[in-house]
């Protein structure tokens, strides 16, 4: 193959970019707003990028294409018909970017995940002509599933999904069975409807496993709108940077908090965020904080936390981590910190009385006192909580247990049950996190940090989909 296509994962949002190079030259796809990975990249393999491309206006993160395409000096490729607020090449279907003499792309409507949405086939010269390598599918056609149709508004949702499912047939029609996939979406982002299903792929293998191209179109819109479940609440402002043209990035480090302002942010109401794994975090930490360990997708979840514009304090074992954490954090809009602190936890409390413990427990044990033998040590349950998506309740869940999604969880404290709550989520992250809220808000908390589909062997009494 004349061009080589390199992966530039962003896995704590699900997503990729792509750095497809051929001679000197190369073309960026959808690059995440930390531009200097893919110009450290480009660097590596000593190409120059001359274009830049977006498949849509991207909802779950803010695009760096914009930074990129300045920097560079490349052509900035965005749709003709998305609304935006800068100088942009506008195309269109069927339109044909020329890169250099043995590499071009193919402009091809793809709407159904956005209305605007390209995709972009990559061709190679050959003795014969052109031949298409792959294509960069975006929110489209993903590894065994499509991007999500309802991110514009339910009231557009089922026309989308019509759309996706035609977009998706066009694309196996166009393109020979050999031709690699690349898609943007589908590694753990919520704009996929549903998760990738291997590493990568081709338009023969989409056929062969891929539910939008095995049903036909009225069965793929009611089973793919009936499986979708809540998406982050951030999302919201993602589209709305995107458009205007977002801001350069500003990753150099922020003022160091001390034992004194960080009760203060505490007291004021606004987030001070630990950083460390969630068992350092329940060993012991400042009250007041949320556990959002860096080991999980913290990025997602705060942004989903939050009211939009809360300060927010950053607390981890070293600057490094609060550095990979800013970075996270610009991905999404969140673009300063207002403080961080670093060095443990006895230096961030000013009296010791501040620092608390959250114990931890597992399956065997919840199933031992839910028969009256609580651990010692443990108080016993009077509630368990289940902070799971709905789609994972409803999968399967634990009898008697109470379902409130970790999203909503800010604001539904006051409807759980009075009492010790025993918490659970798919592995113990998202969990910690919900412990956190729960005792900053006064309440007796139990993690259980275990995973869930260990529960019923363990002897936790289920209730399963029929």
């Amino acid at each position: 193959m004349a061009v080589e296509v390199s992966v530039i994962a962003t896995s704590s949002l699900g997503d990729r970019s792509y750095l497809a190079s051929g001679g000197q030259v190369a073309i960026v796809v959808d690059p995440q707003r930390d531009i200097d990975r893919v110009l450290y990249l480009a660097g590596v393999k000593g190409v120059r990028t001359t274009h830049v491309v977006e498949t849509h206006v991207h909802n779950d993160y803010v695009s760096g294409g914009l930074e990129l395409a300045r920097v560079t000096g490349a052509r900035y490729l965005v749709a003709a018909a998305d609304e935006v607020g800068f100088d942009r090449v506008p195309v269109s279907d069927g339109d044909v970017v020329p890169v250099s003499d043995s590499v071009r792309l193919r402009v091809v409507g793809t709407p159904g995940h956005t209305f605007h949405h390209l995709s972009y086939v990559l061709d190679e010269a050959t003795g014969g002509g052109w031949q298409p390598a792959g294509v960069f599918t975006g929110g489209s056609l993903l590894f065994g599933t499509t991007g999500r149709t309802d991110l514009l508004g339910s009231r557009h949702a089922h026309d989308l999904a019509h759309r996706q499912h035609a977009s998706a047939r066009r694309l196996a029609d166009l393109l020979p069975d050999g031709a690699q996939v690349w898609p943007t979406h589908g590694f753990g982002s919520f704009c996929s409807a549903s998760q990738a299903d291997a590493p990568d792929s081709t338009i023969g293998r989409e056929k062969a496993k891929n539910p939008v191209l095995r049903l036909a179109a009225d069965q793929f819109v009611t089973e793919t709108l009936a499986d979708l479940d809540a998406y982050p609440a951030y999302y919201a402002h993602m589209g709305v940077a995107n458009t205007a043209g977002p801001a350069p990035v500003d990753l150099t480090p922020v003022s160091r908090a001390d034992a004194a302002e960080l009760r203060e942010r505490i007291a004021a109401g606004q987030w001070v965020v630990d950083l460390r794994h969630r068992k350092a975090y329940a060993a012991s930490h400042l009250a007041g904080t949320v556990s959002l360990g860096l080991d999980g997708p913290m990025s997602t979840w705060l942004g989903w936390l939050i009211d939009w514009g809360t300060p927010i304090t950053l607390l981890a074992d070293t600057p490094q981590q609060v550095a990979d954490a800013q970075r996270e954090l610009v991905r999404i809009g969140i673009d300063r910190p207002a403080a961080h602190a670093t060095g443990g936890v006895e230096q961030w409390a000013a009296d010791p009385a501040q620092l608390r413990e959250l114990p931890m427990a597992d399956f065997p044990a919840l199933a031992a006192a839910r028969t009256g033998n609580t651990p010692a040590g443990l108080p016993a349950p009077d509630v368990i909580l289940d902070v799971r998506m709905t789609n994972e309740w409803k999968a399967s869940h634990i009898e008697g247990a109470v379902h409130i999604p970790l999203p909503g969880l800010p604001k539904r404290l006051a409807d759980l049950p009075a009492g010790t709550v025993w918490v659970h989520c798919g592995s113990g992250y998202r969990a910690t996190a919900a412990a956190s809220l729960l005792a900053n808000g006064g309440r007796t908390v139990v993690v259980i940090n275990d995973k869930f589909d260990q529960a019923e062997t363990a002897g936790v009494a289920m209730a399963h989909q029929t």
